[in-house]
């Protein structure tokens, strides 16, 4: 989206007029459904000032724009009403036959400040900086004070995470580290889990935790996809020290989902050894997620993966029915909307996956209530729910694909794993690099790693190779065909 510039002539529109010219920018930049969803319910009440209030159907909406489009929300209210445009909301939490006589309650648009970090020094480059703007050197030279960005959501707090059988030492411990990052055995903590089951909610909430108990310390989250593509940006700009310098001034990192750097070069892992070593010998904290425990993620150096064990591994296993009941409701506690307990019941013996998925069904529920004016009961529940299960879909991971293709072929994963180059090896291979590729948001390299430690540019040979044979041979064709119906079943 771009940038807009603010008006800054006199407000004399009314605030109707404001919020129309506000959902024609918000409409161009956000999808139909997203649009009719979250959009199109809210209802502009007045304008004060420079303040346009708005009423939002439940406390649910509250929370959905704040952490998906409160950006968004900025610009384009900044855009009409100037750079003193501010936003708030206003919420519906008793509702009466006669509508002025409903009591409602106001909520500002969340500015974020308990999950910012302090000033920390980093390096600049000295030789390209000009000299009006260098620091003073009796002070320490060569350092500029920065502000890095957390990257923490604070609506994944530890009062939000429910605790159950299913994440009890997890939990235990994550609290434990917040008190004392760094200087508990707990270091490193790695969290593992299947997807949808609070790996990311818990590592967001020890951060918080963290900044809640300890402000003056620098903690930051951040998706290991991310941390790959800003290393291979830095080799680009060749400032692999100044990178490397950047995460060791942190106190406390986060590190979201470790399996997308497994089986990337030697230099990403030798960049992260290096940044893992500091944390560990200087007493700061590291926390890693992932899907699956340190012995068994394939495309790590082994001597990454023997201080993955240093400290504790936790896994995160399916919530039991209590557990699930529980998270429903205190999703709808925060949210300020009530279910009829039978409701709650329904929908957690349905969805027994994970939580995101409970998550998901509450609001598709809540969607369906809010935007057809109907009432939620089980009748609705078990509408939505039903057709909820059918839609989701089944995820589809690279050992899944492994196994599907393995047995259409009858050879066994080893093979595929080998350094076989046998036709009826490699050419079931390259299938499950293709399928990984499409269906997983794993890098090249990783995929590499899972299929017999190839590089990217095998994977990639491997993508056309099975793309072009598909175009052009029927019996390929036809196998691939067969192949992905088998998956999706």
């Amino acid at each position: 989206m771009s940038d807009y510039i603010p008006k800054m002539s006199t407000i004399t529109k009314d605030y109707k007029t404001v919020w129309n010219n506000c959902l024609e920018i918000i409409k161009d930049n956000v999808d139909e459904p997203n649009f009719r969803t979250w959009f199109v319910p809210i209802v502009p009440v007045s304008l004060e000032g420079s303040t346009l209030y708005l009423q939002l159907p439940s406390h649910l909406f509250y929370e959905w724009l704040e952490d998906n489009y409160v950006n968004l929300l900025k610009k384009v209210i900044k855009n009409e009403l100037g750079p003193d445009g501010l936003l708030k909301y206003t919420i519906v939490v008793e509702k009466n036959s006669n509508p002025s006589n409903s009591k409602t309650m106001t909520l500002p648009s969340n500015n974020r400040i308990a999950a910012t970090n302090p000033e920390v020094k980093l390096p600049i480059d000295i030789y390209n900086t000009p000299n009006s703007q260098l620091p003073d050197p009796f002070i320490i030279p060569g350092l500029k004070k920065y502000k890095i960005p957390s990257n923490l959501i604070e609506s994944l707090n530890f009062d939000n995470y429910i605790e159950g059988e299913c994440n009890r030492l997890a939990r235990a411990a994550g609290w434990a580290i917040a008190q004392n990052p760094g200087t508990t055995a707990f270091n490193p903590f790695f969290i593992y889990s299947d997807v949808g089951l609070g790996k990311t909610h818990l590592a967001h909430a020890i951060g918080l935790q963290t900044k809640i108990n300890h402000p003056d310390k620098t903690v930051v989250y951040v998706n290991s996809d991310l941390f790959y593509q800003q290393f291979l940006q830095s080799v680009k700009d060749n400032c692999q020290n100044d990178f490397i310098l950047f995460y060791q001034s942190i106190d406390v990192l986060i590190i979201d989902d470790i399996q997308f750097i497994a089986g990337t070069k030697a230099a990403t892992q030798n960049a992260f050894f290096h940044i893992f070593n500091h944390f560990h010998q200087r007493k700061k904290q590291i926390i890693i997620t992932a899907d699956k425990s340190p012995v068994e993620i394939s495309g790590f150096e082994a001597r990454l993966l023997s201080r993955f064990k240093w400290g504790l591994t936790a896994d995160l296993q399916i919530p039991d029915l209590e557990t699930r009941i529980a998270i429903l409701q205190k999703k709808m506690e925060n949210s300020g909307i009530v279910f009829p307990q039978e409701v709650i019941d329904y929908i957690a013996l349905r969805i027994t996956s994970n939580t995101r998925e409970l998550e998901g069904a509450m609001i598709a529920i809540l969607a369906q209530a809010s935007l057809n004016n109907k009432t939620i009961n089980i009748e609705l529940a078990k509408e939505m729910i039903d057709k909820y299960v059918k839609s989701t879909a089944k995820e589809i991971s690279i050992e899944y694909i492994q196994k599907v293709v393995c047995d259409y072929f009858n050879i066994s994963i080893e093979k595929i794993n080998s350094n076989k180059r046998d036709r009826d090896v490699v050419q079931p291979r390259q299938i499950c690099m293709f399928f990984a590729k499409k269906y997983t948001k794993l890098p090249l390299a990783t995929i590499g790693a899972y299929c017999g430690d190839r590089d990217h540019a095998t994977v990639l040979h491997a993508c056309r190779t099975i793309s072009n044979l598909y175009e052009t041979d029927k019996r390929m064709k036809s196998s691939i065909d067969e192949i992905e119906k088998k998956m999706k079943i």
